[in-house]
């Protein structure tokens, strides 16, 4: 059933962070296709949350609760009587399986925000309990993953046979450059991006390969230019290749790829050189255990509360593809989706429009789709012609084509 003709009520876990936070706008905006009676913000920082309700005016239909996410009980009661629950606890931070298990505990449906396939194939596992209790999961509802997802499903269904499909993410930064380091999501994603070995779809079946390996050069239109991808840690590799619609078409190769901003890149190869890609292993500090990711994040978000006027105003853009290579009608056939985000006024406020938005979009469509209880990836769930709908309304400019012959 749906939940289309209801008031619904949403819990976020982590949102007041930098997601999170975007999350709750997107979601409180108008381009809403869900009404909403209450979105409970759940974080550790009362803080950061009386600064997003400042920013949001008060808005009536958001209440903010101080979460310790480790506390069990604490989690299963800020679950109780919620339609959906959103998790937007970075996914390195340890907490993904409980808060997914209070979840169904719940009985409340769930999306997170991807787990660079540390916990996805853990979660889908969970397909079977899932159903039988009627409750609905869909991991990694963000852009990569997410929005890459679908359009992987978008060009799948271009093709009558499958041998591969490519898929790639690039930023760039336009305008002065930025001395001071910014990331662009969570540290430990971007240091687990480029310190830990990935998984790929190669040659039929699933390959461990090293960091920042499988360069490929490719040439993009302004203001990208000429790009550099790697492989990276990720989800999308793990589940598209075997997805209902796309595993029986005879795919062999599935890769994801990552480039971002040169300056960015150097310094994040530079924090890996330097031994941040451990950044779990406690280092010995004057007798006192630190996490060498506990000193990095504090250092960096010092330097940019301290030199926040240094910081030039910048433009990101970002391009999502995935091409995918096979045959329609026994004739040879390459399908292309592309999904742009340019810098717009509508994403103020946001730290990634791209990333927040998309989350907002599959709850959305989640809650006002009919159901389907059970635990699925992106491509597994959401049909690719209703979510462009949506992402076009935020100013993501998407194309399909397909080349045959």
């Amino acid at each position: 059933m749906s939940n289309k003709d209801k008031k619904v009520r949403i819990a976020l876990l982590g949102g007041a962070g930098m997601m999170g936070q975007g999350i709750v706008r997107d979601l409180l905006s108008d381009r809403a296709i869900v009404d909403i009676a209450e979105l409970k913000l759940f974080d550790s920082s009362r803080e950061r949350m009386r600064a997003l309700g400042e920013a949001m005016n008060n808005d009536a239909r958001l209440s903010l609760h101080e979460l310790d996410v480790s506390d069990a009980q604490a989690l299963r009661r800020a679950l109780d009587g919620v339609d959906i629950c959103v998790n937007a606890v970075p996914t390195l931070a340890g907490h993904q399986m409980a808060i997914f298990a209070a979840a169904l505990d719940a009985r409340a449906d769930y999306v997170d925000l991807g787990g660079l396939g540390t916990y996805t194939v853990k979660q889908l596992e969970w397909h079977e309990r899932f159903r039988a209790a009627g409750v609905v999961a869909v991991l990694g509802v963000g852009a990569d993953p997410g929005m890459s997802n679908v359009i992987c499903r978008a060009v799948a269904d271009q093709l009558d046979e499958i041998d591969s499909i490519h898929l790639y993410w690039a930023a760039t930064l336009s305008g002065a450059e930025n001395p001071v380091l910014v990331p662009p999501y969570s540290v430990s994603t971007v240091l687990a991006e480029y310190a830990h070995p990935c998984v790929q779809f190669l040659g039929g079946r699933h390959v461990e390969c090293a960091p920042q390996t499988g360069k490929e050069v490719i040439d993009l239109p302004e203001p990208w230019g000429r790009c550099e991808f790697m492989y990276s840690i990720h989800s999308e590799q793990l589940t598209v290749p075997l997805a209902d619609g796309i595993r029986q078409k005879g795919i062999q190769e599935f890769t994801w790829k990552l480039h971002l901003p040169k300056r960015e890149h150097e310094a994040w190869v530079g924090l890996v050189k330097a031994g941040f890609g451990d950044f779990d292993r406690p280092v010995d500090i004057n007798g006192t255990p630190v996490r060498p990711l506990d000193l990095l994040n504090a250092v960096i978000n010092r330097n940019i509360a301290e030199n926040a006027q240094r910081i030039p105003a910048q433009q990101s853009s970002e391009i999502h593809f995935a091409i995918g290579r096979g045959r329609v009608g026994g004739q040879p056939a390459t399908a292309r989706c592309e999904v742009i985000v340019r810098a717009h006024p509508m994403y103020e406020g946001y730290v990634d429009a791209a990333t927040s938005m998309n989350a907002s979009i599959a709850v959305q469509l989640m809650l006002r789709e009919p159901r389907r209880p059970g635990v699925y990836a992106p491509e597994a769930y959401f049909d690719a012609k209703s979510y462009f709908v949506e992402a076009e309304k935020r100013q993501f400019a998407i194309s399909l084509t397909r080349q045959i012959g």
